[in-house]
């Protein structure tokens, strides 16, 4: 089963790069992971300043520019997993938060992990 998990935190961790012990342990993770074929693809997010939303309410669509200001926490990054169960699913995040945990103390954040659809998956 195919999973997409996605990296959520306060956008002020975006003032400056990730400590860069932190970016060489998730390059080795990610080459790790992807030869194991736990990762199917990954990637990082730009901050909210660049972006913009879309939003259809009452039968009318909005573009609103960023940054989001109003926003707690923002998606910094995402990974499709595949794995065989929820278990192994959640193992693979907690070692990538783990890497968060060991190389960068002062960070908070999550990561939300959730089944992708597949046609035998869903409503």
């Amino acid at each position: 089963m195919k999973y997409l998990a996605f990296i959520r935190h306060s956008e002020s961790y975006r003032s400056g790069p990730p400590p860069a012990a932190l970016m060489k342990a998730m390059g080795e993770y990610v080459e790790r992971s992807k030869k194991e074929g736990t990762l199917v693809d990954t990637g990082g997010l730009l901050p909210s300043k660049d972006g913009f939303r879309i939003r259809l309410s009452n039968e009318k669509i909005t573009v609103t520019d960023g940054p989001f200001t109003e926003t707690k926490e923002i998606i910094s990054g995402w990974a499709i997993i595949e794995a065989s169960s929820k278990e192994k699913a959640v193992a693979f995040s907690r070692e990538f938060m783990e890497l968060h945990r060991k190389h960068w103390p002062s960070f908070e954040g999550e990561s939300e992990v959730r089944p992708m659809f597949a046609p035998n998956l869903g409503p």
